[in-house]
């Protein structure tokens, strides 16, 4: 290890910046983060994760593929709409 090191051209940041995603700090009630957290246990995923996913639903730009549950939903519908 040197005895010195120059900073002298050091940035701050991360050093691998994260690209799409951005830090921020946001004041939310304790009620719906508790709410958020629990789902998330429940179901498995990040509630961080499940929040985006809420935002994302409510601004009409949900990303997500179909899973398999609402597909076969879809379908069904469909299929008794045919008939």
């Amino acid at each position: 290890m040197k005895a010195e090191y120059d900073f002298s051209q050091a940035q701050r940041g991360a050093v691998i910046p994260q690209s799409g995603k951005t830090r921020i700090t946001i004041y939310i009630d304790d009620d719906v983060l508790a709410t958020f957290r629990e789902r998330s246990e429940a179901a498995g995923k990040g509630y961080q994760t499940m929040m985006n996913e809420a935002l994302r639903q409510y601004l009409g730009k949900e990303q997500q593929p179909l899973d398999a549950e609402t597909l076969r939903r879809i379908i069904q519908e469909e299929l008794r709409a045919a008939k």
